[in-house]
């Protein structure tokens, strides 16, 4: 059953779904204020809790790129996920 559900996520690690539901670009707007607090990299202290399921293996794979970074595993997902939205909305 595995087999079969693997050309998907390699489909749809392709492709952009966004593309296939609409026949035009998808335009999106931060607005002005969150999209210069982005820019200069200014966000509120407080963090919010989320609970994601990820594969122990990657969990492993994540904290020991952590520790070799010296730097605590959730500061690095932070850094890689904001780097990614950023990449994503055209702002780097």
């Amino acid at each position: 059953m595995k087999g079969k559900d693997k050309p998907w996520a390699d489909y749809y690690d392709q492709v952009n779904i966004l593309d296939e539901l609409l026949e035009e670009p998808v335009k999106f707007n931060l607005g002005e204020r969150l999209h210069r607090d982005i820019l200069l990299k200014k966000r509120k202290r407080k963090l919010e809790n989320l609970t994601i399921k990820i594969d122990p293996l990657q969990v492993q794979a994540i904290r020991k790129l952590a520790t070799t970074k010296s730097i605590p595993y959730q500061t690095l997902i932070r850094h890689w996920l904001s780097k990614e939205i950023k990449k994503e909305l055209n702002l780097l």
